[in-house]
């Protein structure tokens, strides 16, 4: 039995496959890019995008279970839609869908209108899936980098409220643990959602530890409510 994992280049994808390869799963890895289809050793590659079906009805064939990622993109909606019409049509009965946490709360936001509605679709149609609805990634601190180290400015306005930040390879973790689970299931499992979420609250002072940081670079570092207060006050 196979298990497919779509955006199997990215972030989460990445960690997805790892995880299920060293469980002894059978991984079939949907790319877009064969070039950065660096994989361990007996995952079956195939080249495909989640808005060309001929390529997708190709990559589903003999799949058992679905790890189904949409990239935060204009179209996210419609590649699930897709997907999940594609995933019904070859007999695929077991789903890991990551969607985000909130995404019910939250339906002004266009990434969790997407998301959410994916999660009813899913539900509609009668799937036996699992719903992660992970919390703020720590690994989208890399990508602020530049901003710390060029301008001095930590720029997450996370506030006083906080996040229960997770690492993307401790959800890769989860998504392969339940993947498996449903893969090895004498029958599918009903439709369940699981909230993944770090061990501790963060507020905006405790991930841009701004003292901590100005020792590491050397100089002072801003807060994002600092340098917005400097604006509101210059304006």
């Amino acid at each position: 039995m196979t298990v497919l994992v779509t955006a199997a280049t990215g972030t989460v994808g990445r960690q997805v496959v790892d995880q299920l390869v060293k469980r002894g799963a059978d991984v079939r890895a949907l790319v877009r890019d064969t070039a950065k289809a660096h994989f361990p050793t007996g995952v079956t590659v195939v080249q495909g995008d989640l808005l060309d079906v001929d390529s997708l009805r190709g990559a589903f064939a003999g799949v058992s279970t679905l790890f189904l990622l949409n990239a935060v993109v204009p179209d996210e909606f419609t590649q699930a839609l897709i997907a999940l019409n594609l995933a019904r049509q070859a007999g695929i009965e077991r789903i890991v869908y990551l969607s985000v946490l909130h995404s019910d709360r939250y339906v002004n936001v266009p990434h969790f209108a997407g998301k959410f509605g994916v999660e009813r679709m899913i539900e509609q149609m009668g799937f036996n899936a699992t719903i992660l609805r992970p919390a703020y990634f720590m690994d989208n601190e890399l990508t602020i980098k530049d901003v710390v180290l060029g301008y001095g400015v930590y720029p997450m306005p996370i506030g006083s409220k906080g996040l229960a930040m997770i690492d993307a390879s401790d959800l890769g973790e989860i998504a392969a643990i339940e993947l498996i689970r449903r893969e090895q299931a004498p029958e599918p499992l009903p439709l369940e959602r699981i909230n993944v979420v770090g061990p501790d609250t963060l507020t905006g002072a405790e991930a841009g530890d701004v003292e901590r940081l100005t020792v590491l670079l050397g100089r002072p570092l801003r807060s994002y409510r600092d340098f917005a207060s400097k604006l509101a006050t210059s304006a």
